[in-house]
């Protein structure tokens, strides 16, 4: 791992935070990603299972983590299984966690081998009335592989027919949403680095520079401050290419006159920061682009006002496509007959303002939470509304990561100039 190692006890307290949900005599399992292969002998670079890592901190492929609070031995009311490390594989890999590491990283002190899983688990099975079963459950999934998770499931519901299972996944999505104050302290730290990357970005951007340029100058920033690099694959979008939504192409010329739209955030110990702005290509916003980017300005100020603890997430979402349709109808891209004969299952203001406002961010960026419930102290949301133009080859959205608060919110990309006056001083500086 190239980040510094995080705080062990983000773990313990989460594995805390996991058990009080399980009842009396349950056992819950959570397995690591494969690698996967590319072609050859390739493979891709190995990405950590979010859920095992959010209650262990182990970052390695072919580990099992066994929670079972209720087992006979104590050895065994929670235990990491681990690839067997050696010299050779210390070698040719690098060298893999141990036993004292293993600890180290999670705090949990019963660690095997995972050639001794089928003995251990047997000797544990024996003993639990229900299994919980970790599945992948957000609402954007869709993957058709079969993942480790998967082939698990299959093995264990095939050699203990007998058993109780339940999900894991409701529990996590309600403890995962809500994140301690040190996991905000590795959030901050993902944010910091990509501030620092959009700071260096501003000074970058000018007409004729390619959009891949400013791409690369992102990468060099994040992976200098010991990300791993982008959270996600990162839109670079000039012109009419930010009026498509998840453009990664990334290869145009940036034209002076036309505006800029990263959509760019850093990872950070798998942590993810999500964060939008829009730029003038030449330092400087035409009047209509100003007079669009206030207006969307506007509504983010607004609909940041509400992210606070006992509001209802449907309902903010309902609220945030008033106050848009407001803003429309002042620019003139709506009229009162076309909110007047909406389709409330499409409201008009969709034309312009089409994807929703925001999201949980956390170790994913589209992070797992339940959208049934209320905001809570803790949860961390994007916000994200946006205008796009096409005919104008214009669009904007601006995006921020806030934590919710006691009495409000924190701003974690509260350091990426936003104001229309501080970009453009920034740029011409």
């Amino acid at each position: 791992m190239r980040y510094t190692p995080l705080n062990k006890q983000i773990f313990i307290d989460n594995r805390d935070r996991f058990r009080q949900h399980l009842p009396a005599g349950a056992l819950a399992v959570f397995n690591s990603n494969d690698i996967y292969p590319t072609s050859a002998d390739g493979t891709l670079p190995f990405m950590q299972h979010k859920d095992i890592f959010h209650l262990s901190g182990v970052d390695q492929e072919e580990s099992i983590l066994v929670i079972f609070p209720d087992a006979y031995k104590e050895e065994h009311r929670e235990v990491l299984f681990l690839r067997e490390t050696n010299e050779h594989i210390a070698i040719w890999e690098g060298a893999k966690l141990d036993a004292v590491k293993a600890e180290e990283v999670s705090g949990i002190k019963s660690v095997f081998w995972l050639q001794d899983f089928e003995r251990v688990f047997n000797e544990m099975m024996t003993q639990a009335e229900i299994v919980f079963l970790n599945t992948n459950e957000h609402l954007r999934n869709s993957s058709p592989v079969q993942t480790r998770e998967d082939r698990f499931i299959e093995w264990c519901k095939n050699k203990y027919p007998a058993h109780n299972y339940d999900r894991s996944a409701p529990i996590m999505h309600r403890i995962r949403s809500v994140k301690s104050s040190l996991e905000i302290e590795v959030m901050q730290k993902a944010a910091d680095i990509t501030t620092a990357g959009y700071l260096r970005v501003l000074k970058a951007i000018k007409p004729g520079v390619m959009e891949y340029e400013l791409e690369a100058e992102f990468m060099h920033e994040f992976l200098r401050n010991r990300s791993r690099g982008f959270a996600y694959t990162p839109i670079i979008a000039s012109g009419y290419n930010a009026c498509v939504l998840h453009y990664i192409e990334n290869n145009a010329e940036c034209k002076d006159g036309d505006t800029i739209l990263f959509d760019v955030g850093a990872e950070y110990g798998n942590y993810a920061c999500d964060v939008t702005r829009v730029f003038p290509v030449n330092g400087k916003f035409s009047n209509r682009q100003k007079e669009i980017y206030n207006a969307v300005l506007r509504v983010q100020k607004e609909s940041i006002s509400m992210l606070k603890p006992g509001n209802n997430l449907n309902d903010y979402h309902v609220e945030v496509g008033k106050i848009m349709t407001s803003e429309l109808l002042g620019l003139g891209l709506l009229d009162k007959t076309d909110v007047k004969n909406e389709d409330p299952k499409w409201p008009a203001y969709k034309k312009y303002f089409m994807h929703g406002t925001s999201h949980y961010i956390g170790l994913d960026t589209h992070d797992v939470g339940l959208w049934t419930d209320d905001m809570r102290v803790g949860n961390v949301f994007t916000s994200e509304p946006g205008i796009y133009i096409p005919g104008e080859n214009l669009g904007i959205r601006i995006e921020d990561d806030l934590v919710i608060t006691e009495d409000g919110h924190i701003n974690l990309t509260r350091g990426i100039p936003k104001e229309v006056e501080e970009i453009e001083d920034f740029m011409n500086s």
